[in-house]
């Protein structure tokens, strides 16, 4: 006896959305009906283990008939009794659909990909199907039964007939349409493709029909088409690479895969592998590649590890398995302590997704910082390509994660020639240096040419060279290394000179200070002036007061546009240049004047800064020229 059921209301909504289109990947249908099957085999093998007469040759078959227009998948699994029937396909699942009709009321956003977020299961095949016809029968009951609907208001539930265990689901497809092609995915290409994309790494085997070509025989010699036949062949791996030991897998099989799983033609840096067992079980399989990908800094370039459950793939692009400053890290993570359904809210929040991160955090850390000790040469191939994102990942958030990055960071060493970490500087630090120097410059040519340089060259002392962006910001967020704090060579007291030295600048200061108020009231871009303790042989330097550097000022600039370091001339008493500014200003105040802006033009250059009024500064020398 047939009976006809009206589904509840909730299930009516998601029904009418599914018909009208509102996923825009309907080739999910798919995975989540795989997906059911391969949980129907579960069920049924984890009773077998107590009853064994319920054991069997597990296997997912799909069918395609293009005359009927039918897509069948076949599972072997416990299949259902007609309460099932009810619970399961007659109302809303629990599977956060009923969560997301409520988002998707309240947001009043018709148009969402929600591929991966919300579990539709039984309910997607309404996306490509006009009707779908369930025959199961469960190793529960002798009886089988025939649930058919046409996803409106009602479906149907008859008594039938089926000789063996498991479930039946043949979709009716819809016609084709300008805008859907649903006999697509009656093609044999497509279903193939489809299973690999989605379910390669079910456990149990998935089978469908595929055309292979017969070997030419004598008779076939005037044919001009191919005789061909058709076979069930397994698609789908089944073992994932990422379950195996990290022992049974060559590093040709891992490149492979790589090359293979996400698009590239080169060889990974490095690869890891992550197996952890117990309260959280998961596997992760993590690529750093060769080289970033084109687009790689682009908005179109999402960071994120694909997101498996029970080896059915969810998300292509998980960012919560993956701090921004790691985002060139390819790679999955695979664990059975997801729920198929997770939605992106659930990511934000879920605990085990959290901890998931964490762990996988420390794994990558944990194999750059082995890759440094060990391989050095590679570690400097990746720092080249990549250690910017480390740089910006210990900035961030205040530096909170400096800790863990201090000894990933490598700059160019003044010295050396060549990129060390904060504890090989250390390590090498000349007697009497107490603090890590640094100078912001784009190579090591230009940081020489500095007037700041040279009593720091005469001491021996090492000095770190920036030459990015973010360098100095990370200098700040970073603080100290080991207690040693770090100083910009233009910035702040150096520490070069001793104490009598020092005391005798401060006598000259303090003989010589109308002259330095003179030149300070000639020049009121400048917070201040002040005679030199950091000069050995230039005449003169620009420094910056606390704080913004000149180096952040250009950074800055570009984001906020009225950002200025504080300017600050200092003067060399020791120098001859000196000597003549005052002789300068006895002559008249307007020659002195003159020679101070000259001087303070040419500190602006040193620094790369272009002067205020670079047709002033021409016009003096020029005139000075011509005397």
């Amino acid at each position: 006896m047939k009976e006809t059921k009206e589904f509840k209301t909730e299930t009516k909504r998601l029904l009418d959305m599914m018909i009208n289109s509102i996923y825009t990947h309907k080739e999910i249908f798919l995975r989540e009906l795989i997906s059911n099957a391969s949980d129907a085999i579960d069920k049924r093998h984890y009773l077998s283990l107590t009853n064994t007469e319920l054991a069997d040759n597990y296997e997912i078959v799909i069918e395609a008939n293009k005359d009927e227009r039918t897509i069948t998948i076949k599972d072997n699994g416990i299949g259902m009794t007609k309460e099932e029937l009810e619970e399961h396909l007659g109302t809303i699942a629990k599977s956060g659909s009923k969560e997301f009709l409520e988002k998707v009321s309240k947001e009043n956003t018709p148009d969402v990909d929600i591929i991966g977020q919300f579990g539709v299961g039984f309910y997607s095949a309404f996306m490509v199907a006009e009707r779908v016809d369930v025959l199961t029968k469960s190793v529960n009951s002798n009886q089988a039964y025939l649930f058919s609907s046409e996803g409106l208001d009602s479906y149907t539930i008859e008594e039938a007939t089926k000789d063996s265990f498991g479930s039946i689901i043949t979709l009716h497809l819809r016609k084709d349409t300008e805008e859907e092609k649903y006999s697509d995915f009656l093609e044999e290409y497509q279903i193939k493709d489809l299973i690999k994309k989605y379910s390669d790494y079910v456990r149990y085997p998935i089978k469908t029909w595929v055309t292979k070509y017969d070997p030419k025989t004598d008779d076939d010699k005037d044919s001009k088409e191919p005789k061909t036949h058709l076979e069930l062949e397994t698609i789908n791996s089944m073992l994932p690479i990422w379950k195996k030991n990290k022992s049974e897998v060559t590093d040709e099989e891992l490149n492979n895969f790589y090359k293979s799983k996400f698009m590239d033609y080169q060889d990974p840096i490095t690869s890891i592998f992550v197996n952890v067992e117990g309260m959280l079980t998961y596997n992760a399989l993590l690529f750093i590649p060769k080289k970033p990908i084109y687009d790689f800094y682009s908005d179109r370039n999402e960071r994120g590890l694909q997101l498996y459950t029970k080896g059915v793939f969810i998300l292509d692009k998980c960012k919560e398995l993956i701090p921004e400053y790691l985002r060139f890290v390819k790679g999955l993570v695979d664990s059975a302590d997801l729920p198929l359904n997770i939605s992106r809210e659930m990511l934000q929040e879920d605990r085990a997704i959290k901890k998931i991160a964490s762990n996988v955090e420390k794994k990558i850390l944990a194999e750059l910082s082995r890759m440094l000790k060990n391989d050095r040469e590679k570690y400097e191939e990746f720092f080249k390509d990549y250690g910017i994102n480390l740089k910006y990942g210990l900035y961030e958030d205040y530096g909170a994660k400096k800790e863990q990055l201090k000894d990933l960071i490598i700059l160019e060493s003044f010295n050396e020639g060549k990129k060390i970490t904060f504890a090989e500087y250390k390590e090498k630090m000349a007697e009497g240096q107490k603090v890590f120097y640094y100078a912001s410059g784009k190579d090591k040519a230009q940081v020489e040419r500095m007037p700041e340089m040279d009593l720091l060259k005469k001491k021996g002392y090492d000095v770190f060279i920036l030459s990015d962006d973010v360098d100095e910001f990370m200098i700040k967020a970073l603080d100290k290394y080991d207690d040693l704090e770090f100083k910009s060579i233009n910035q702040g007291d150096l520490g070069l000179i001793d104490e009598e030295e020092s005391k005798k600048i401060d006598e000259i200061k303090e003989e010589k200070k109308d002259l330095i108020e003179k030149i300070k009231k000639a020049l009121p871009n400048v917070k201040d002036v002040v005679l030199s303790k950091r000069l050995a042989d230039s005449a003169c330097c620009l420094t910056a007061g606390e704080g913004v550097s000149f180096e952040m000022e250009k950074v800055l600039k570009q984001q906020h546009g009225d950002v200025k370091a504080e300017r600050i001339l200092e003067l060399n008493p020791n120098h001859q240049i000196f000597n003549k500014l005052e002789e300068a200003y006895k002559q008249s105040d307007d020659l002195g004047n003159k020679y101070a802006n000259l001087l303070y033009n040419q500190a602006l250059l040193m620094a790369g800064i272009i002067p205020d009024d670079p047709k002033a500064f021409s016009n003096d020398i020029v005139e000075l020229m011509l005397k």
